[in-house]
């Protein structure tokens, strides 16, 4: 290809995205696909480290409290195990509350600078954890906690459908979402190494652990992605003019009636009314539902997860390929509340873990991918989150000790919502099949050129 300016006119940008439609649907010219292959493996090498690291941060520090509870956070600081549940509560009601704030602003305060900040905060107040000594003290920065978290991974999906088209998605979340199980390794292998000789808990080092571990490591990691994130397509520096234009023509393809859309549609100014269409929009109450109770079970305990990922953007399926993944942590749980052998629990557990991740990055791309205008996907996107992360409330109470070891009520509630999961997903699909109809029908037909997920020309990926 020749060099272009990334400052041509806008008339000569249609042109290109015109012609990249007609060759990048035609998969005839072999050299075309082996460079857009390149440009993404660019942008993925640049950008999905750098959230990864954010997001195994966020996970490390979400997990810390539990660590601190085994290395004797309640003994220390004189709190009942209720008391500690109540911290845990008040976290995500925080968390859930800030995740809608955030994405509405993130493009405002700019990525650049929204996403290391809120890292560096997370870690300030995880830090100041290690300082409480007593009950109030442990909520209060329990809130802090959550208000400084909520915001990051609706604003790492909404981030990434900057850069990315829509059937490219799945995957890239499912790399970066890759990290939340090494999270689980790291966590535990961090608190075994913390108890003294005989496995008694070393009380004082969870102050230590919370103090300098986290401190260091997650400020650390929001500083330096600072510099690694760019904002935008147009200011990402590790691409050269010509990269740059052309990957804004590609995620410009996802703009319904490509032909008259410019790069301003992309940057419309906040509209109410795009927020309100996106908290009323009955795709997004379907997809949120169904998510919550999906991490209504991930929350109380990945290759799989991958070659999912890479189906799903194959196919341009996304509530499809969940009708078949979830029904896998289904029979995990059905089977694990009844059985009461060690090595069946650990194969059913495996079940329920492949069922699970493996259906996060089709469902949480899912609301993006059929939202078109920033301020509709941000909502939409938001609004998944905040509902689904409730799924943390009810898996914060779902599993007492007087149920324990088989903990037959919680599996099995666990499972019901994963069923009640599998019919919003199932009706969701049928809901997007008949929208795709109806445009091909002429019944959005007013609203051609409109820019948004209601023109004629975005069809609804199922």
């Amino acid at each position: 290809m020749q060099n272009m300016d990334p400052f041509q006119s806008q008339s000569k940008g249609h042109e290109s995205v015109k012609q990249e439609r007609c060759v990048g649907e035609g998969h005839d010219d072999e050299d075309h696909q082996r460079w857009v292959r390149n440009l993404l493996f660019k942008m993925d090498c640049r950008l999905l480290p750098a959230l990864s690291g954010l997001f195994l941060c966020s996970f490390l520090d979400r997990t810390n409290v539990g660590n601190a509870k085994i290395l004797g956070l309640e003994d220390d600081i004189n709190i009942t195990g209720h008391q500690y549940d109540i911290g845990l509560t008040v976290f995500y009601i925080m968390y859930i509350c800030s995740e809608l704030p955030s994405n509405l602003v993130i493009r405002k305060a700019s990525p650049q600078i929204w996403l290391p900040f809120l890292t560096m905060m997370w870690g300030i107040f995880t830090m100041c954890l290690g300082f409480v000594r007593n009950f109030a003290g442990f909520v209060v920065v329990r809130a802090l906690l959550g208000i400084a978290e909520g915001g990051l991974l609706p604003g790492i999906v909404l981030y990434l459908s900057f850069f990315y088209r829509r059937n490219d998605l799945a995957l890239r979340i499912g790399i970066f979402y890759t990290a939340a199980s090494l999270s689980g390794a790291f966590g535990g292998k961090r608190a075994i190494s913390l108890r003294s000789s005989d496995g008694r808990p070393l009380i004082l080092y969870w102050r230590y652990a919370d103090i300098f571990t986290n401190t260091l490591k997650t400020s650390s990691v929001g500083v330096l992605n600072y510099f690694l994130l760019p904002n935008s397509l147009e200011t990402a520096y590790f691409l050269t003019p010509e990269e740059r234009l052309y990957a804004l023509e590609r995620v410009m393809l996802d703009t319904p009636s490509v032909e008259h859309a410019t790069p301003e549609d992309e940057r419309e100014k906040l509209k109410w009314i795009e927020v309100r269409r996106g908290l009323l929009d009955p795709r997004m109450w379907m997809s949120a539902t169904a998510y919550f109770s999906i991490l209504s079970g991930l929350y109380s305990f990945g290759l799989f997860v991958m070659v999912v990922a890479v189906v799903s953007d194959r196919l341009q399926l996304r509530g499809v390929v969940m009708l078949f993944t979830l029904p896998i942590a289904i029979a995990g749980y059905g089977a694990i509340a009844n059985i009461h052998s060690s090595s069946a629990k650990y194969a059913m557990t495996c079940l329920m873990a492949t069922g699970l991740y493996s259906s996060v990055p089709c469902i949480l791309v899912w609301n993006s991918n059929n939202s078109a205008g920033h301020y509709k996907r941000a909502t939409t996107s938001a609004m998944q989150l905040t509902i689904a992360n409730c799924g943390g409330l009810l898996a914060t109470f779902n599993y007492p000790d007087q149920d324990k070891p088989q903990y037959h009520r919680g599996h099995t509630m666990i499972m019901g919502l994963l069923v009640f999961a599998w019919l919003m997903i199932l009706i969701n699909v049928l809901y997007c099949a008949k929208i795709n109809r109806d445009k091909a029908q002429g019944k959005y037909a007013q609203y051609a050129e409109c820019h948004d997920d209601r023109d004629p020309a975005f069809k609804m990926i199922l």
